[in-house]
């Protein structure tokens, strides 16, 4: 591999899972919320529903943990999902993708998980960041409809739209809400949280004690957030 190949590509985990340098490279974000998933929840094979998969971080990093599990990947975006094929053949994974909105997608399929790291922030965008300015009532409803009775929905997102987020778990009947917030550098508020919820569950929320954005453990996939 010469020199500009390999400045092409940059790694995460370690090294273990591989992405093409593009128009968007993930975060620790994904890195997070793939730590976050209950990979053995569900069926034998969980099926999991990544809702703006993008190119592929949280499905690629869940898959290098728990690679049978099967997973479809929606995007509005056509360049995103040709970047997320690059990514999962350049891994060796194979995941299903679908290019629709998710907002406006027709089909009656449901999932075991759905997971999703949705465009949260407001504003104006810089070039080539996908995350702002989604209606994320709207969003997370959409993703709770295509969750199985008594299935998980997960989502990572900025602390300041987190009240969206669960707002719109309850409207979804949506219940057993987790909550994990993520500390970066010396501040002491939280600078994204991690959501998970049941569908159809009557159990009380949950609020755990935060997490370091910066913990290496987790960003080299050597520790799961069990929670």
């Amino acid at each position: 591999m010469g020199m500009k190949q390999k400045q092409e590509i940059f790694t995460v985990l370690g090294g273990r899972v591989k992405f093409i340098r593009g128009q968007y490279n993930i975060t620790s974000d994904a890195v997070f919320l793939a730590s976050f998933v209950n990979a053995g929840a569900g069926s034998a094979r969980p099926q999991i529903l990544d809702v703006g998969i993008g190119t592929g971080g949280v499905s690629l990093c869940l898959l290098e943990r728990a690679p049978d599990v099967q997973i479809t990947g929606i995007d509005i975006s056509e360049s995103m999902i040709a970047g997320c094929a690059e990514n999962s053949e350049l891994n060796g994974r194979k995941i299903e993708l679908i290019h629709a909105d998710i907002l406006k997608w027709r089909t009656s399929r449901t999932f075991d998980a759905v997971i999703t790291n949705p465009p949260y922030f407001k504003g104006t965008a810089r070039a080539g960041d996908m995350h702002h300015n989604a209606d994320l009532d709207a969003w997370t409803r959409a993703c709770l409809r295509r969750v199985r009775p008594h299935g998980c929905f997960y989502c990572i997102v900025d602390a300041a739209a987190a009240g969206e987020v669960i707002a719109a778990l309850h409207v979804g009947k949506a219940g057993g809400i987790e909550i994990v917030p993520l500390f970066g550098g010396k501040k002491n508020t939280a600078e994204r949280v991690l959501i998970r919820a049941r569908l159809n569950s009557k159990t009380g929320t949950k609020i755990y004690t935060g997490v370091s954005m910066n913990d290496d453990d987790v960003l080299r996939g050597e520790k799961i957030l069990t929670f």
